[in-house]
């Protein structure tokens, strides 16, 4: 039934393409509107997106203006097989064509990443912390479907994403403003400020290029807390960053461009509306029971998030008779803070242990620190002739130490413990760590240094027909220690792990130009992703059924992927645009998360098989001077083809043969339309509406939310007069929701003004699930922002 889902879609795109053909010749005894074409760098060389012989979607600065899109989840809703799970600024996983693992969660900082971030020339990628950059003054932003793992190396096993910025221009002076104020549906109000100058020197030899931005993030979820105490709008925030580079070309034949980035994110809280809280639930009677509504969640402290990022980057270019020489180097220096309430989980312990209601109910700050330095090193040479044979090749090598940490300062825990366990007793587990208030101390130090060789081959069969194949060989090597101390932790004492890997990942494509408006490619590559080894099971917090299953789950092997792909790119009369994709990913190994129940940890382990399977397509029509149109969609199927096993002979967390992959909708699809009114309010401006819907099909969030029953959860816990045995039931199939966006702009010379509404409905989407502790000590489902409404200036010269 699926597969004629796909079938059917793929033949109502054909006759979609047709339609669109019958447009531009429509169109074509009249004087047509001709898109921009657009110049990307996909393959490290620049070309069009038509020469591309594989898919790939360009969001330019218009694009993203038009959009109003100020971060990359809002960008991803217009870029076909796309999808990012938002967890709060500076948070994201991102998916390309279903290819996912589930939620990958804070406390997992061994877990790499499935698709790669670049800026520019420079690897941003962090699992989960992939920074969230202001899309302000970019000239465009690049998604390579399938696997990258030829050019841009590990963590590309999904697709690559490239952020690609304004380069300082040597011609002229010139300058950009926005200033955008916004204020969210029973929220805070919000706004932002950004800038850019650009200043040529040195007789226009160099140039200056320097942006700079502010954002304030409205919140708009509600704290409740003891003693009906109730906190606004807590997961308010901030954005503050600045990037300036500077480009010399001492001759025509050199370009050296050093550039620095540096950022901080802020916030106050995350965007989780709970549904039931160890504190806080309707079945508690000596406290007062709780019915928490939506975008409320229950807090005994504030909880945050910081993240300061630094990047320092050099790309120098040599141009020779006949080829050019890159050689591209950066540093990143971050330093990341998630402080989180972790009451309701150190209080579920105290109740397990036998702790009383006073100490149930201490306050307890769960600290998740990660510090990361990154250097990075490329060297790559390329043709750069005219003739049959092209050919590129490049050597790579990174450095990479990250240092996480946690902490849960929990004030008068050791009183309790020494009292309850015996005296003496906290001390006796504190593993050398000084707090003894603090029952869980970790330290995990990560190096992992990564050589890599690649190169790719085109040789033009003839004037239409195009091969390339190519390959990377690389080699891994992460070291990895562990300490741990205090009551829930095991007491490790510098334990090592290492992980290595080495191997050659070869893509093969094939482009066919059927005549100068349509070609047709297809390619097969192989994508991988580096293995790991599991943090300890918080054995000392796992039920006896949760140790038994759970714990012989140490190490995990690489991720491969095989990509088969074909597809067809083609432009009418130039105003219409049609490319579309179908794939078979093969999938040998998948890397799947999972919680660990009642242990307060997540495992990941490798499922033999898997795949995704699909097809995705964008059109975009400029039916008249006046009107445009377009859509961008996928359908998918990802699945499960391996059956996986615990120990005591159940599958495991819904690992099973035909169930479907994590996090990822089956069908997702945008559409935008722009009418251009010609005339605006002030006489000799011009202005214009536009309205963008987003349709994202049902998920999970982890494989284990589709087995029956999963939704039903009892804490065990007897608590506040609750037994511990009344059940919260939870539709875990997240429902599929639509987002409206609507606004109306005006433009007069170098200026224009922009007001819009997003979230016209004010949907309240179900974006993934969290559970605290297996859902015992509380569950709840992160969620998206309100009706917005705001107004954008924006200013050039």
């Amino acid at each position: 039934m699926y597969r004629k889902r796909i079938l059917l879609t793929v033949v109502n795109f054909v006759l979609i393409c047709g339609t669109a053909g019958n447009l531009a010749l429509a169109q074509s005894d009249q004087e047509a509107t001709v898109f921009e074409e657009v110049m990307v760098t996909a393959t490290k060389r620049a070309s069009t997106i038509k020469d591309v012989p594989f898919s790939i979607n360009a969001q330019t600065q218009a694009d993203i203006e038009r959009s109003g899109a100020t971060n990359l989840e809002e960008l991803s809703r217009n870029v076909a097989g796309l999808t990012v799970q938002n967890l709060g600024p500076g948070q994201s996983q991102v998916a390309i064509r279903g290819v996912s693992a589930g939620q990958i969660v804070r406390d997992q900082p061994g877990v790499k990443e499935q698709v790669g971030v670049y800026l520019d020339e420079s690897v941003i990628s962090l699992s989960l912390f992939t920074p969230d950059l202001d899309l302000y003054d970019l000239n465009r932003v690049e998604t390579l479907r399938g696997p990258q793992g030829t050019l841009f190396g590990s963590g590309s096993v999904g697709g690559t994403i490239r952020y690609i910025t304004n380069q300082p221009n040597l011609e002229s002076s010139e300058g950009s403003f926005e200033a955008n104020i916004n204020t969210v549906t029973d929220g805070d109000v919000g706004g932002s400020i950004k800038g850019m100058y650009n200043a040529p020197f040195a007789d226009g030899t160099a140039a200056l290029r320097i942006v700079g931005y502010y954002t304030e993030y409205a919140g708009y979820i509600d704290a409740l807390g003891e003693g009906g105490s109730r906190k606004d709008d807590v997961n308010d925030g901030s954005r503050v960053g600045v990037r300036a580079a500077i480009t010399w070309e001492p001759n025509d034949n050199v370009v050296i461009t050093p550039r620095l980035i540096y950022q901080e994110i802020s916030t106050d809280g995350f965007n989780r509306q709970e549904v039931f809280n160890l504190f806080a639930n309707p079945h508690t009677t000596t406290r007062t029971p709780i019915q928490l509504g939506e975008r409320e969640q229950y807090l005994l402290l504030d909880e945050g998030f910081n993240d300061d990022t630094l990047i320092l980057d050099l790309t120098a270019q040599v141009a020779f008779d006949s080829f050019d020489a890159t050689f591209v180097t950066s540093y990143t220096d971050r330093d990341i803070l998630v402080s989180r309430d972790a009451s309701a989980l150190t209080g579920s312990v105290s109740v397990d242990l036998g702790y009383p209601e006073a100490a149930v109910t201490l306050p307890s700050n769960l600290l998740d620190a990660t510090a990361v330095e990154q250097f990075t090193t490329e060297l790559r040479f390329s043709s750069n002739n005219d003739g049959p044979w092209q050919w590129l090749a490049g050597v790579f090598y990174s450095d990479t130490d990250r240092e996480y940490s946690q902490r849960l300062p929990t004030p008068g825990y050791a009183a309790f413990t020494d009292a309850v366990l015996g005296a003496g007793t906290s001390a006796a587990v504190a593993n050398g760590f000084p707090n003894l208030d603090s029952p869980f101390n970790s330290d995990l130090p990560y190096s992992l240094q990564q050589f890599a060789i690649f190169g790719e081959i085109t040789f033009d069969i003839n004037e239409r027909t195009h091969l390339t194949a190519g390959g990377r060989f690389y080699d891994y090597d992460e070291k990895r220690f562990i300490s741990s101390g205090g009551l829930f932790a095991n007491g490790d004492s510098m334990t090592f792990d290492e992980t290595s890997a080495d191997g050659f990942t070869p893509r093969v494509m094939l482009s066919y130009d059927y005549s100068d408006d349509v070609t047709f490619n297809a390619q097969a590559s192989q994508g991988f992703r580096l293995g790991g080894v599991n943090d300890p099971l918080n054995a000392n917090l796992c039920t006896p059924a949760d140790r038994q299953i759970f714990g012989s789950f140490q190490s995990y092997e690489d991720e491969t992927l095989w990509n088969y792909e074909v597809g067809v790119k083609a432009v009418f009369n130039d105003n219409v645009t049609f490319n579309t994709a179908v794939f078979f990913a093969d999938i040998s190994d998948l890397q799947v998360t999972l919680d660990a129940g009642s242990c307060s940890s997540r495992i990941s382990f490798n499922v033999p098989e898997a795949h995704s399977t699909g097809i995705e397509f964008e059109l975009d029509v400029q039916a008249t001077d006046d009107f445009n149109f377009s859509i961008a969609g996928s359908v998918l199927e990802s699945e499960f083809d391996s059956t996986v096993i615990d120990a005591t002979g159940s599958i495991l967390g819904g690992v099973a043969d035909g169930n479907r992959l994590p996090s990822v909708p089956e069908f997702q699809v945008a559409a935008t339309a722009t009418y251009e009114l010609q005339r605006g309010f002030i006489e000799g401006s011009e202005s214009w509406l536009s309205a963008t819907f987003h349709y994202i099909d049902s998920r999970f969030t982890q494989p284990s939310d589709q087995v029956a029953g999963a939704g039903n959860f009892s804490s065990g816990l007897p608590f506040g007069g609750a037994t511990g045995n009344e059940v919260t039931s939870l539709n875990l199939d997240l429902p599929d929701y639509s987002i409206l966006n609507l606004n109306y702009g005006m433009a007069k010379d170098s200026w224009e003004a922009v007001l819009y509404v997003n979230n016209l409905t004010d949907e309240n989407a179900d974006t993934s699930f969290d559970r605290e502790r297996g859902g015992r000590a509380r569950l709840g489902f992160r969620t998206n922002t309100p009706r917005t409404f705001g107004v954008i200036y924006r200013m050039r010269y």
